[in-house]
């Protein structure tokens, strides 16, 4: 309870105006002892990283200043809505995504508000009708499901210095940049990989935590749909001890890029899914963690987001962990992470805990005493941003790669 109030994410979970509400399970306390680890395999380096977990897991709203909004995520792009048989995570985060709800539901939606045909379309859908044709779709979407099943933890293999590695990373948006971030507080060379027509959509948001992620990295442009550009790309791969990527293995194929091929060769490859690499579901931090069960519940019991697009900090921190690992033998290892799996292994029950409005803030009155609901909290970036493709020239010759 005491991670979960130090988080921030109590703060950005329930109803606008309405009491904080503790969520379930214990993804603070795994954040805190993922941290931890971290810290423990880089204390001996001249760059430790000493990152607090659990405040990693709301830290995007110290920037923004989003606060919480219920059964809208707090960022506002995705919403719990009911089924025929239960609820939905449904998101509408990209410029291309209301006329694929319009698909989803058969129909013509409006495009500057599609929430009320969707809505209307989930009453009369079962979540199995809404997850089968989200998939087929490439819609961030997905039914609630029971938690019964859990998957295991994440357990890194032996820990090693990341201090002077080449890190590659395709990644976009948090769960990857912030894996990439991470590696490069802990001394790793870090090489942001964008293409002509797709720089990461996050640029386009809160300038200051875009730079909180990718301060001090480089940012190299290539275009996968000419022969030099994916022959400039298999090279940087081959050069890298680890990449990072956040893509569907088809499109990875699409720029020549072979992930078992690289592992082959010794490099740590860590992958990135809404479901893992053997799904073809599209997901984003705020439907993933709903649909995998990380909702809290208003007084009705119907579900509430918790905190602002959790799954993608908490992976991003996960995947850090373990990509600071390797296996013994020092070959190269593939960590095909969902994050569906990473929420979905946190979970261990309800909450009993209430928060209660003393002084003027909020509290969580525990056994052990009474804990301050921490509002989130914001670290001060480091290192200049590059523009897209800036160190595009240099950073290739510096590796004997040529420039197309």
């Amino acid at each position: 309870m005491r991670d979960w109030a130090d988080s921030g994410v109590v703060a950005l979970t329930g109803r606008h105006g309405g009491p904080p509400i503790v969520p379930p399970g214990r993804a603070a306390t795994v954040a805190r002892e993922r941290a931890s680890w971290i810290a423990e395999v880089t204390e001996l380096s001249s760059d430790p990283v000493l990152v607090d977990g659990p405040r990693l897991l709301s830290e995007r709203a110290a920037f923004t200043g989003h606060s919480r909004r219920g059964d809208i995520s707090v960022g506002g792009s995705c919403r719990l809505l009911p089924t025929s048989d239960g609820w939905a995570a449904v998101s509408c985060a990209r410029p291309d995504d209301p006329s694929l709800l319009g698909a989803l539901i058969s129909r013509a939606v409006d495009e500057s508000d599609p929430w009320p045909a969707v809505a209307e379309w989930l009453k009369t859908h079962t979540g199995s009708e809404l997850d089968e044709r989200a998939e087929l779709l490439g819609v961030a979407a997905g039914s609630l499901r029971s938690t019964d099943t859990i998957p295991g933890p994440l357990v890194p293999l032996v820990p090693r210095s990341v201090q002077g590695l080449l890190v590659v990373d395709f990644s976009a948006l948090w769960a990857g940049p912030l894996c990439a971030h991470l590696l490069g507080l802990a001394g790793a060379r870090v090489v942001k990989v964008e293409t002509p027509t797709r720089a990461d959509g996050a640029r386009r948001g809160n300038a200051d935590f875009y730079a909180l992620l990718h301060g001090g990295h480089e940012a190299v442009v290539l275009d996968p749909d000419t022969a030099e550009g994916r022959r400039s790309l298999a090279l940087l791969v081959e050069a890298a001890d680890i990449v990072i990527e956040a893509s569907r293995p088809r499109a990875l194929r699409r720029f020549g890029l072979d992930a078992d091929e690289a592992v082959a060769r010794g490099t740590t490859w860590v992958s990135i899914t809404a479901a893992g690499r053997g799904s073809d579901r599209i997901g984003f931090g705020d439907d993933l963690a709903a649909s995998a069960g990380l909702v809290s519940h208003d007084t009705d019991g119907s579900p509430l987001f918790v905190g602002d697009a959790i799954a993608d900090p908490l992976t991003g921190l996960t995947a850090a962990a373990l990509a600071m690992s390797a296996p013994a033998d020092g070959s190269g290892y593939l960590w095909d992470i969902s994050m569906s799996a990473v929420v979905a292994a946190t979970l261990t029950g309800e909450s009993e805990v209430q928060s209660e409005r003393r002084s003027g803030h909020w509290v969580l009155v525990t056994d052990s005493g009474v804990a301050d609901v921490a509002h989130p909290h914001r670290r001060t970036p480091r290192g200049r941003v590059a523009d897209v493709g800036e160190n595009t020239v240099d950073t290739l010759r510096s590796l004997g790669i040529p420039v197309p």
